[in-house]
């Protein structure tokens, strides 16, 4: 019998015993979609930061991975008391593997360090999405899903005091509801038992110019709030 007529004929086989399955009384159980498009469903996650990053791997979890050049775990103290939380990387990011290195990062940095008194170091940095959105697009409902409890897993290790979400599709992806960043800044939430407050993000402040003094200064009114929370001196010269 030929290669081709020994798997034909398998072929065959299988296909009757799975028809006759039903007439036998047996059910054949098909793997779920979560499970067939998601590795980690049904497993429990690592509860140390470089084990999580290493079982994320090389996520091909959603369509995000797709298009990125590396993906961005988050970076900082693993017992920091504040935890910062943007949307997603942007260009540079993506390339450098690290959040908030941009633009946008080096205001991070300014507001950490020169408003707050602390080293970036002190405090965690990460996303919602660990992988950039084509053209910096906001991260479709399917790719925060997929992501967000490696999020939640990464709160989970660090035990944070305080969260303060950037702009509105961070608040709104870990509230689970519509956010108006306008109105709603300043307040203080619950994420996961923590609390949790927005603010701008800083991309938001450096894409209008002409507002650039006002937006800094309600920023800073966030931070001042967050800052006594967790019982940081609050410099009046700033």
């Amino acid at each position: 019998m030929s290669p081709r007529a020994e798997l034909r004929e398998i072929v065959g086989q299988l296909k009757n015993l799975l028809v006759s399955y039903p007439q036998i009384g047996l059910e054949l159980h098909m793997p779920s979609r979560e499970r067939m498009t998601d590795p980690s469903a049904g497993q429990s996650l690592p509860t140390d930061l470089n084990a999580l990053s290493a079982f994320i791997g090389d996520c091909k979890r959603c369509k995000l991975a797709e298009g990125r050049t590396r993906l961005v775990f988050g970076e900082g103290s693993a017992k920091a008391r504040l935890v910062f939380v943007g949307e997603g990387p942007g260009a540079e990011e993506d390339t450098a593997g690290r959040p908030f290195v941009g633009e946008a990062g080096k205001l991070l940095t300014k507001i950490v360090e020169n408003g707050m008194g602390l080293k970036r170091e002190d405090v965690y940095i990460c996303n919602v999405v660990k992988c950039r959105p084509p053209h910096n697009r906001d991260p479709e409902a399917e790719e925060v899903q997929t992501c967000l409890p490696f999020l939640e897993q990464q709160l989970a290790i660090i035990k944070p005091e305080v969260i303060c979400t950037l702009g509105r599709i961070a608040a709104k992806s870990l509230l689970g509801r519509d956010f108006k960043i306008t109105q709603e800044r300043g307040k203080w939430f619950t994420f996961m038992g923590i609390p949790l407050m927005a603010t701008f993000h800083p991309a938001y402040i450096l894409r209008n110019p002409s507002d650039e003094r006002r937006l800094k200064g309600l920023v800073w009114e966030d931070v001042q709030k967050i800052m006594r929370r967790l019982g940081l001196k609050v410099r009046r010269d700033e």
